[in-house]
């Protein structure tokens, strides 16, 4: 059985790295497994780049992903996806000939929305947000119309019924209506949004949540891991990080710059000190209360394990999560985690098992969750220990890669009966 994976990218971005993992952990349980994808970063031989028309005038101007990002520009705060721009991948997957294809991240101008209709193998679409079921928003935030048929969009700020999303929603419906695929999810939460949907409203869902290389992704002794990282010993270390968590509004990051104001009024003021992976130091320096150490981005396992690793606690303050995969990392490293009571994020923190799921959107609850992860040694080492156990028995890749065969298995049986 030979499994194509098609992602914009192979590293960049938590969708990629969740993408690449499974790759990998498909290619070590001895299956034959490729990635096709828009942008390389790795040396992987196994990772193939989409062949493009002046591929290199494309890979300089990102010509595929400013053109896709065309219809909605000026008029979305987010990120949002017409999947409309031509493409030769379809053609290169024929070439390749595998028994499945595994869609995953596909946006950027890597795939338009007509391309899945044209595939002839069995697929999977592993969902790594909303966007496969919207009328192109990423995240739908408080909006539920992607359960009728879009339109009036509050992210493009529009009020008119037959709006870009309605006409991205109109192809989706019209192209996938008889598309023979399994969707795939990381969280409940996210199962429970896709079979709301109008698009998916029919099309079975499955929960595989996203695996780690637990050999990389472990404890590690905290003291050397600050040695490595230029850390305090003599300090609390409150964790925070993503892909740009300072200024994308959906980490959270305002919620925890409100909840560490806060905290700087407590007794722990002068005992807690603040670690940023993902963003590097601002010019202008933001007060939140504690002394920040920015670590920059970290594009590899190691140091990212070794990150966690450094902290007592990791928070992730995120508004909306498909998973929450900075969670996941952190238990694998024994680090307990701080999170919102909300989305996929409920999936991998258990609430004062694990870490502490605060009430939704709210600081002072934050506060809370925070300090009592902290305030004991004893309840601090449960913590620290369970999170390791829920990552063993949850987010295992060789477990999570043999959820994936099994399901492929299942599909290739029944194309051929």
């Amino acid at each position: 059985m030979e499994v194509l994976h098609l992602s914009s990218s192979d590293l960049t971005g938590g969708a990629a790295r969740a993408t690449y993992r499974l790759h990998r952990g498909l290619r070590q349980a001895g299956y034959r497994s490729q990635m096709l994808v828009q942008a390389k970063s790795s040396h992987d031989p196994s990772v193939l780049v989409e062949k493009k028309f002046l591929r290199k005038f494309n890979e300089k101007l990102l010509i595929s992903e400013r053109l896709d990002d065309l219809p909605a520009r000026s008029r979305s705060h987010s990120r949002f996806s017409p999947q409309w721009v031509p493409n030769r991948v379809v053609s290169q997957v024929a070439q390749l000939k595998p028994s499945v294809i595994h869609l995953h991240w596909i946006f950027k101008g890597f795939l338009n929305i007509e391309n899945l209709a044209q595939f002839r193998q069995p697929l999977v679409w592993t969902l790594h947000d909303m966007a496969g079921f919207t009328g192109g928003c990423h995240y739908a935030e408080q909006c539920d119309r992607y359960t009728k048929s879009c339109g009036a969009c509050p992210q493009l700020q529009s009020s008119q019924e037959q709006d870009l999303s309605r006409w991205v929603w109109n192809r989706k419906a019209k192209a996938w209506r008889d598309l023979d695929l399994v969707v795939v999810t990381p969280s409940r939460w996210l199962a429970d949004c896709a079979s709301q949907s109008s698009v998916f409203r029919h099309t079975p869902v499955r929960v595989i949540p996203n695996g780690l290389d637990l050999q990389i992704y472990k404890p590690f002794d905290r003291p050397a891991a600050r040695d490595r990282l230029n850390l305090p010993q003599d300090k609390l270390l409150v964790l925070f990080g993503a892909l740009d968590p300072t200024s994308d509004t959906r980490k959270g990051w305002h919620l925890l710059q409100s909840a560490l104001q806060k905290l700087r009024t407590t007794e722990w003021k002068d005992r807690i000190e603040l670690v940023i992976f993902g963003a590097s130091q601002p010019e202008k320096t933001v007060d939140v209360g504690f002394k920040v150490h920015y670590l920059g981005h970290l594009n590899d396992d190691v140091s990212l394990a070794i990150a966690y690793a450094a902290a007592e606690v990791m928070v992730v303050p995120s508004v909306q999560e498909a998973f929450g995969q900075t969670a996941s990392e952190s238990l694998a490293c024994g680090t307990p985690v701080v999170a919102f009571d909300a989305t996929g994020l409920k999936d991998i923190v258990d609430h004062q098992v694990n870490g502490f799921l605060a009430a939704a959107y709210q600081p002072e609850s934050l506060v809370q969750g925070i300090i009592w992860v902290l305030e004991d040694l004893e309840r601090h080492q449960f913590l620290s220990e369970n999170a390791r156990k829920k990552a063993e028995t949850s987010f295992c890749l060789t477990l999570q890669a043999q959820q994936h065969i099994a399901l492929y298995s299942e599909l290739v049986e029944k194309t051929v009966s």
